[in-house]
């Protein structure tokens, strides 16, 4: 049974679409398998292109889970984008030298830390969102185009906006729970193949009952 090699680059003839983590090199951005960012022009220019601001020593990380799905211009502004806040003023001195940086403290210490941009399994995000610092998706969410996003956000969201708000659950409370039970990112590949008509069909009354029946299944 042939499949999609998430170690590859480029995973069909378009050469549009990029499984990111085969290109992404920052020791402080984590992205799961068959996540992909979709861009025309440079889909591989990922890292420097549409993650901003990137200074690994901060201590700030970028993590996405598998199954993503990244629109073309969607940007992520990692914590050094950020100027000082607990001054008078907002001016980062220390970053153009001489007598400023002797006389104030080093420019990434002063700035606000506002955690880790974290995005579930199977996230979609529309294009040309901005993804702000300390940001978290929760699995299964959809982000709509030109959404400036902060906070966090539940499993199975349907967030839009600037700034982006809740505008909807994607399913009623019981489907969700046992999506986030029985995690189909994470089955091995041919169990995958196999459900894929599964996660494809929008009878959800279908869904739910047959993925009850497999974690019933699973449970014994």
């Amino acid at each position: 049974m042939e499949m999609p090699d998430p170690n590859q680059i480029f995973p069909n003839e378009y050469k549009t679409s990029c499984f990111i983590k085969n290109v992404v090199k920052a020791p402080n951005i984590q992205i799961g398998d068959y996540t992909y960012y979709d861009d025309p022009t440079d889909p591989t220019g990922f890292e420097k292109n549409n993650v901003l601001f990137n200074w690994p020593a901060f201590g700030d990380r970028l993590i996405m889970g598998k199954f993503c799905a990244i629109a073309s211009g969607t940007q992520f502004i990692m914590g050094p984008a950020n100027h000082r806040l607990s001054s008078v003023t907002t001016y980062p001195f220390h970053v153009f030298g001489g007598a400023w940086a002797e006389r104030t403290p080093p420019h990434l210490s002063q700035l606000p830390h506002k955690g880790d941009i974290v995005l579930g399994n199977d996230v979609w995000i529309g294009r040309e969102c901005t993804i702000l610092p300390g940001t978290q998706i929760g699995d299964g969410s959809i982000v709509a185009a030109c959404s400036v996003v902060s906070g966090v956000f539940a499993p199975y969201s349907v967030i839009g906006g600037n700034p982006a708000r809740l505008i909807k659950k994607r399913f009623d409370d019981a489907l969700i729970a046992l999506l986030l039970q029985w995690k189909w990112w994470d089955l091995p590949p041919e169990e995958l193949a196999e459900v894929l008509p599964l996660l494809c069909d929008g009878n959800l009354e279908k869904v739910k009952a047959e993925i009850e029946r497999r974690l019933q299944a699973r449970a014994e």
